[in-house]
């Protein structure tokens, strides 16, 4: 597959060009940049493996659901502190209206004195009840000690020596707890609201409406003072002037406010009725510009009470429906931001946990087919080759059981033709070694017999040395006797001569002739016997010696004969020409017997060369017999070694034979 040969061609080191043998060269010469993961995967179980792999994704994605959770939590913070600060700005802003009710009453109704004073003490309460609870956070401790140290005295004292006296010390009061309400919306960050809309509606709840309806309740006391009194000084005209303008700007803000931030909200915008509350203001400043500012003092004191009443609660009632707008409005965005973090951590969630399951999946895949392949290396390893894997699916883990099932087959194939061939060399192995050792003992018998021939031929070197002597010392003996015998024919010439100058003795040399004749024939055969006998190689060459004495013994008696044959000459000359023919014949033989004892003498020299030639050729046959025995000696040594190497082949036959028999192939 595609994919396994990529993942296998990424894993396996590549044949590349020698480099560098450096470290730092050396470190990346195989695998690149790739080369520190490589390194530690190598050293890591599948396992640690996947381990790594799930912690380096889970660090961004948890160290982002934490930034996550600390943003959102940091603006539900932010909401919450809003919405705690929102909560005390209202009672203050009550304590306010309750503080603006006794300066009126301080300033031109004594009577409604002991209600007010009552209403303000409940509403200041509250607020020291929420500043007991969030004022440190809001670090508030500096304003509200000096509310505290206002407060005090007007509650035990709300009415000075004179009216003016009276009304800066209330206005002075009521200003601290404005102050107080801007530090309120500052450390509770509502003045850095940052939404649009709860902006704008904090700035018309918190900030700009009640110094707006702090403006209008100027105006209406110090307007109901001029008119109670009926007296307008420039300086109370100034500030009523001051005042009225200070009025229109916050008019302007809170419209501008209410532009931005409200009137595109439905809901926002019908909370709060502006063009009301700016027709209310601009007709208390029109009846106090008509009742206190004109020419001369009105008389209608009531009618701009009520007017500016009306103002003043218009104002508050939009600021109230405002503030509760606010409220909700904040505590949705409390719910959203939980809802949303929710959300997106449920997303996250729903999203690892996939991830979990489809990890834990692809662990339990590779680490089946793992352990599948490992179980059968490990069947492998004891020798088991009958068992095949059974591959799931088509993926890499499959795949590597397929290449595992081909190789087992492989194995199989594999190890039965080594037992085929192993019980072949085993069998082959034992029957070079018996052969070898039968070959050894024939060897070894035919060392026995060319020693044995040696010692043989040895003694018939000897035997044809000595026969070789004998026919030298024969021939040397034939010599001798043609010697004797060509003497003996120049003596029968002389016989011969002497018959023919004495043939009156012819008869009696005949017969001595004869005698000699005789003599001469058995001479003849004995010179043959001689011959034969000398022709004899060994033992028989003694008899020579005989048949020589013989001759000798014949010689004397020819002698003998001849010197009757002398003492006859004288006494049978006639006898001599009657021997004529005789000693005629007789001197042919001899020459015939010298002849022949010449050719013998030559048959005895040519015989003693051969003996010569035969003893030289024995002598080699002798040493290509000992070169022979040293050569089958070896052969023999050989042969041994053969044997003793066949016994050790047929003994590694053996242990592979049972080395393979560890392995079952069926």
């Amino acid at each position: 597959m595609p994919s396994m040969e990529l993942s296998t061609d990424l894993a396996r080191p590549q044949s590349r060009p020698a480099a560098r043998n450096d470290g730092f060269g050396a470190y990346f010469r195989y695998h690149g940049w790739l080369s520190p993961g490589v390194r530690l995967f190598r050293s890591l179980s599948f396992t640690a493996k996947s381990t790594w792999i799930s912690a380096a994704f889970l660090a961004p994605l948890l160290t982002t659901l934490f930034y996550l959770w600390t943003t959102a939590q940091g603006q539900i913070d932010i909401a919450r502190s809003e919405h705690r600060g929102l909560s005390y700005s209202n009672k203050v802003v009550h304590l306010v209206k309750a503080a603006q009710f006794r300066r009126l009453a301080a300033t031109t109704n004594p009577g409604a004195l002991p209600e007010t004073q009552a209403a303000l003490q409940a509403a200041f309460a509250e607020v020291e009840n929420q500043q007991q609870l969030t004022g440190k956070e809001f670090k508030l401790e500096g304003i509200y000690a000096k509310l505290r140290q206002l407060h005090e005295p007007l509650a035990a004292s709300p009415v000075a020596a004179d009216v003016q006296t009276t009304y800066l010390a209330h206005s002075a009061y009521i200003d601290t707890l404005l102050q107080l309400n801007r530090n309120i919306a500052d450390g509770s960050q509502l003045s850095l609201d940052p939404d649009l809309d709860t902006y704008h509606m904090m700035n018309i709840a918190v900030l700009r409406g009640p110094m707006l309806s702090e403006m209008t309740a100027r105006l209406r006391g110090k307007g109901m003072i001029a008119l109670v009194d009926r007296h307008l000084d420039s300086k109370l005209r100034d500030s009523m002037i001051e005042d009225g303008a200070v009025q229109q700007q916050l008019i302007a803000d809170i419209r501008d406010s209410y532009e931005q931030g409200l009137a595109g909200d439905t809901t926002a915008a019908s909370t709060m009725d502006i063009e009301g509350i700016v027709n209310a203001t601009r007709a208390q400043r029109e009846m106090l510009a008509h009742q206190v500012l004109g020419a001369e003092l009105g008389n209608d004191a009531q009618g701009y009470l009520t007017l500016s009443n009306k103002a003043v609660d218009m104002e508050r009632s939009g600021q109230e429906r405002i503030s509760a707008e606010l409220d909700q409005r904040l505590q949705a965005r409390i719910d959203r931001i939980k809802a949303t973090l929710r959300t997106q951590f449920a997303i996250s969630l729903v999203f690892v946990l996939l991830a979990a399951y489809l990890l834990l999946a692809f662990y339990k895949v590779m680490m089946g087919g793992l352990q599948e392949v490992s179980g059968h290396l490990e069947q492998i390893t004891h020798g088991n080759l009958t068992t095949a894997p059974t591959p799931w699916g088509s993926d890499e883990a499959a795949e590597l059981m397929k290449i595992m099932g081909r190789m087992q087959t492989s194995l199989r194939r594999m190890v039965g033709t080594v037992i085929d061939s192993s019980a072949s060399v085993q069998v082959a192995s034992e029957e070079i070694a018996s052969a070898s050792l039968d070959l050894s003992r024939r060897t070894e018998d035919a060392a026995a017999s060319l020693e044995e021939t040696a010692a043989s031929l040895e003694e018939i070197s000897a035997t044809v040395r000595n026969t070789g002597d004998a026919v030298r010392n024969a021939a040397a003996i034939v010599n001798e006797n043609a010697a004797a015998a060509t003497r003996g024919g120049e003596v029968i010439a002389q016989v011969v001569s002497t018959m023919d100058d004495i043939q009156q003795s012819s008869r009696k040399i005949e017969e001595i002739i004869s005698v000699i004749d005789g003599i001469a024939f058995q001479t003849n055969i004995l010179a043959l016997n001689a011959a034969v006998e000398a022709a004899r190689a060994g033992e028989e060459g003694r008899g020579f010696a005989v048949v020589a004495s013989e001759v000798r013994s014949l010689a004397h008696r020819s002698a003998s004969a001849a010197k009757e044959i002398k003492e006859l000459i004288s006494d049978s000359m006639e006898q001599v020409r009657a021997g004529n023919a005789v000693v005629a014949e007789a001197g042919m033989t001899i020459t015939d017997i010298v002849t022949n004892a010449k050719r013998i003498d030559q048959l005895m020299r040519d015989v003693a060369t051969s003996t010569e030639e035969q003893a030289s050729g024995v002598a080699q046959v002798n040493r290509a017999v000992a070169e022979l025995d040293e050569a089958t000696q070896r052969n023999a040594a050989l042969v041994e070694q053969t044997a003793a190497a066949s016994g050790t082949l047929s003994g590694e036959a053996q242990k592979l034979n049972e080395e393979i028999a560890f392995f079952k192939i069926s």
